[in-house]
């Protein structure tokens, strides 16, 4: 998990970057006279054992597997296999570009869909990312079918 502080520092940094260019280019329209509204933008703190443990609850070891725990219908998500520094929100953009095969494969597995909080989207971000983590990992914490 070396890598997902400076992963945190660099997103934060490049959103605000962005937040604050843009801000500068697009200013919110001012009627009133009243000081205009600043958008800040909050980075959750990211826990790889809480996103091990949504990873199980949400069920997301029905479809696919970390170190070969899990399923086989969809891709692996092993940490030693993903690159060193990483976009955390290049998770969600993914899981956006698959969500019209994700989402029905997950209504005919689990009969609903996988919704996610923003928070617990970040935990899993931290899971998928924290190779030491996934290790801990076992089919015996898995629920039996």
């Amino acid at each position: 998990m070396r890598v997902l502080p400076v992963l945190v520092v660099a997103s934060a940094t490049a959103i605000f970057s962005f937040s604050a260019s843009a801000a500068e280019k697009h200013p919110p329209k001012n009627t009133d006279g009243a000081k205009p509204p600043v958008t800040r933008l909050v980075m959750p703190i990211m826990s790889s054992s809480r996103g091990m443990q949504l990873f199980i609850d949400k069920k997301c070891y029905v479809c696919h597997s970390v170190n070969g725990v899990g399923g086989t219908d969809a891709a692996a998500l092993d940490a030693h296999d993903m690159d060193e520094y990483m976009n955390p929100f290049d998770l969600a953009a993914k899981m956006w570009k698959m969500a019209t095969i994700m989402i029905p494969m997950q209504e005919e597995e689990l009969g609903n869909q996988i919704e996610f909080t923003g928070d617990e989207l970040a935990d899993i971000v931290a899971f998928l990312h924290d190779d030491r983590q996934q290790h801990l990992l076992t089919k015996d914490m898995l629920p039996a079918n």
